[in-house]
């Protein structure tokens, strides 16, 4: 089997010996029950890994020695992928979906035909939900990289990820070029908007098409937004060699 991972402060990764306590120490030693001799990997969520060993288990905490410790690369190209925010907690399951195939930047948006809203409170709470999601996904995938969730952004500031990206995609139902036929760059950002499930405005894919986007179509079957951006990103991972 392989270890378990578990998210870990930066500064204690450098330790030789510490103690992993917390959420994270009590999720270790009391869920799932760790003991002495038993391997574990702690990451700091953003690329540096530390091999570990229990050293003695409490009843909330681990007190582990380092292995090894070595650095996960940065995959490239970047992969991010706006998603339109969709019903109830379909928003969750888009995340965790995305997260485990390896999505890099996960960018919530609020698209024009969106039946839900972010609004005061409930923006923190849902982007709160989010991350947290993102969070846990990425340990059980045992991602040393965790993908960032950004900030609620509105079609403007899509419009403007999709002017600085290598390439900037649109998934839509009536494109003419399948996104698997897509010339894909190399390095930099590959940008892919998944819209609502009220669709893509006519206007939003006009200000797209304006910041360079490249409408493509995923596949005769019309997914929901919930599983559009995984599908794209499966696509997207094998063709560009990061699978």
């Amino acid at each position: 089997m392989t270890a378990p991972v578990f998210l870990a402060d930066p500064a204690d990764l450098a330790e030789g010996e510490f103690t992993l306590a917390g959420p994270e120490g009590r999720h270790a030693a009391a869920v799932r029950r760790l003991r002495e001799g038993e391997r574990l990997d702690l990451t700091d969520g953003a690329g540096t890994v530390a091999e570990c060993v229990v050293l003695a288990a409490g009843k909330d905490s681990l007190r582990v020695r380092v292995l090894d410790r070595h650095e996960v690369p940065a995959p490239r190209p970047r992969l991010v992928v706006v998603q339109g925010l969709p019903k109830g907690e379909r928003g969750e399951l888009a995340v965790e979906m995305m997260t485990e195939a390896g999505v890099d930047v996960i960018v919530p948006w609020a698209a024009l035909r969106c039946v839900t809203r972010w609004k005061g409170d409930r923006e923190a709470k849902a982007l709160a939900r989010w991350r947290s999601t993102a969070r846990e996904a990425g340990k059980q995938a045992r991602r040393f990289r965790l993908p960032e969730v950004a900030p609620l952004a509105t079609g403007a500031e899509v419009a403007a990820l999709l002017s600085a990206a290598a390439l900037g995609i649109v998934l839509h139902e009536e494109a003419a070029s399948p996104l698997s036929a897509l010339p894909l760059p190399g390095e930099g950002d590959i940008v892919v908007v998944v819209g609502p499930e009220g669709g893509i405005a006519d206007e939003e894919i006009d200000a797209f098409r304006a910041a360079g986007a490249v409408p493509a179509l995923l596949g005769p079957t019309v997914l929901r937004t919930s599983t559009a951006g995984v599908a794209a990103a499966a696509v997207l991972q094998s063709r560009t060699g990061r699978w």
